[in-house]
C-alpha cells in the first residue's frame, strides 16, 4: 500500500489584536470582550478584540496618518487592530477626543460597506497609530486546521470612551485586570486562550499602564514569530514556547491548554 505524503501546514491568516490599557481601581485594567458561543474560532471565550486583516487595512490613505518618516511594515496590522476594535467594541483610539455619536456613526458606515480610511476622513478623526506598541506576534501550531499569525498591539484607552460590544462577534465587554481574568479562567468562570492566557500572563506583574507599555517592542520591525509545538515528555505532552521569547511559562500541560 502507497504511503500517504504528509500534508503541508494551512498557511496562516494575517491578524492583529489591540490590547488598550488603563489605570482603574485593580490597578493596571485592559479591555476584553467574550466571543459568541456559536462562533466556529473560539466560541465563549475571553479574549482581545481583533481578527484577520482585510484588504481595506492596506488602503494607501493609511501612509498619510503616519506622521513620523515613512510607515512601518506593520502598518495594515496596526490599522487591522483599530478597526476591529471598532467593530467589535465601539472603541477607536484616535488623536483628539471625538464627537458625540461619532462611534455610533462611524460602526453603521462600515456595516454598510464603507472603507475604514474613508469613513475617519469623512469624519475628520485621526487615528492613532504610532501610540500603538507591538508586544508579540503569536503563530498558530502547524498541526491546527485554522491558523492566524496576530500581531498583538498594547495601546493606551482612549478618554472618554465607553466600550459597547456589537452583539455579533462580542457579546459582552469588561475592563479588568490581569490578576482578576487568570482567576476567573482558574475558578471556571472565563474560558482563555492560550496566547490570551500567555499575555496575561506577562502583564500580570505590571502595576499600572505606563509598565505595560514599556514592555512594547520599539523599532519597526515585526517581533520575532512565537509558534508553539507540541513535545512529548516524560510527563506527557506540553505545548512548549522558545526561550527568550519574553513569556512563560515555556512548558504547559497540553491539557490546560485551549488553541481555539
Amino acid at each position: 500500500m502507497p504511503e500517504t505524503a504528509p500534508q503541508s501546514p494551512v498557511p496562516p491568516h494575517p491578524a492583529a489584536t489591540l490590547i488598550l490599557l488603563r489605570d482603574g481601581l485593580e490597578g493596571l485594567e485592559l479591555l476584553v470582550m467574550e466571543r459568541h458561543a456559536g462562533l466556529r474560532f473560539a466560541p465563549g471565550a475571553t479574549v482581545f478584540p481583533g481578527g484577520r486583516l482585510e484588504a481595506m487595512d492596506h488602503d494607501p490613505l493609511w501612509r498619510r496618518h503616519w506622521l513620523d518618516g515613512g510607515p512601518p511594515a506593520d502598518l495594515a496590522h496596526r490599522v487591522a487592530a483599530l478597526r476591529e476594535c471598532v467593530e467589535e467594541c465601539g472603541v477607536l483610539l484616535t488623536r483628539d477626543p471625538l464627537a458625540s455619536g461619532a462611534l455610533d456613526d462611524l460602526r453603521c458606515a462600515l456595516a454598510a460597506g464603507e472603507g475604514f480610511a474613508a469613513a475617519l476622513a469623512r469624519m475628520g478623526a485621526v487615528p492613532a497609530l504610532d501610540c500603538m506598541a507591538p508586544l508579540a506576534r503569536w503563530v498558530t501550531p502547524e498541526t491546527l486546521p485554522r491558523r492566524f499569525d496576530t500581531l498583538f498591539y498594547l495601546a493606551p484607552a482612549p478618554e472618554g470612551q465607553q466600550p459597547v460590544c456589537d452583539g455579533g462577534e462580542a457579546v459582552g465587554t469588561l475592563w479588568a485586570s490581569p490578576r482578576r481574568l487568570l482567576a476567573e479562567a482558574g475558578a471556571g468562570q472565563r474560558r482563555l486562550v492560550y496566547a490570551t492566557r500567555m499575555t496575561l500572563l506577562r502583564l500580570a506583574d505590571c502595576a499600572d499602564r505606563a509598565a505595560a507599555m514599556a514592555l512594547g517592542r520599539p523599532g519597526p520591525d515585526f517581533p520575532p514569530p512565537i509558534m508553539p509545538r507540541l513535545v512529548e515528555t516524560q510527563t506527557g505532552p506540553v505545548l512548549r514556547i522558545p526561550e527568550g521569547c519574553g513569556f512563560s511559562p515555556l512548558e504547559t500541560p497540553a491539557e490546560n491548554v485551549r488553541l481555539g
